[in-house]
């Protein structure tokens, strides 16, 4: 069984950074690994995706220049470096693994990014 534990949220002002971590047990880590968030009121949705040899990476376009997802294969590790922060990046990220064309098999409990004006 997969478990994802996100780390890093936080509370910082408008462009500022914040750098967002997951960890990730089990036996392999060979999978694709994704970044989500959801606003209060609002659905979840993509932020960045790293292949699992981290050689590809996709962003939304509204962190595009902006945050740069990097993994760890050894420490079974992924990040999300977000810079130039925005008070609508504010959300709860979630860390999510092993994509099968639309759908995610693991995600974890979430780490709340509040960025203040």
């Amino acid at each position: 069984q997969v478990q994802l534990v996100e780390s890093g949220g936080g509370l910082v002002q408008a462009g500022g950074s914040l750098r967002l971590s997951c960890a990730a047990s089990g036996r392999t880590f060979s999978y694709t690994m994704g970044w989500f968030r959801q606003a209060p009121g609002k659905e979840r949705e993509f932020v960045a995706e790293i292949s699992g040899g981290g050689g590809v990476t996709v962003y939304a376009d509204s962190v595009k220049g902006r945050f740069t997802i990097s993994r760890d294969n050894a420490k079974k590790t992924v990040s999300l470096q977000m810079n130039s922060l925005k008070p609508e990046d504010t959300a709860v990220y979630y860390c999510a693994g092993d994509r099968r064309g639309s759908s995610w098999g693991y995600w974890g409990q979430g780490t709340q990014v509040t960025v203040s004006s």
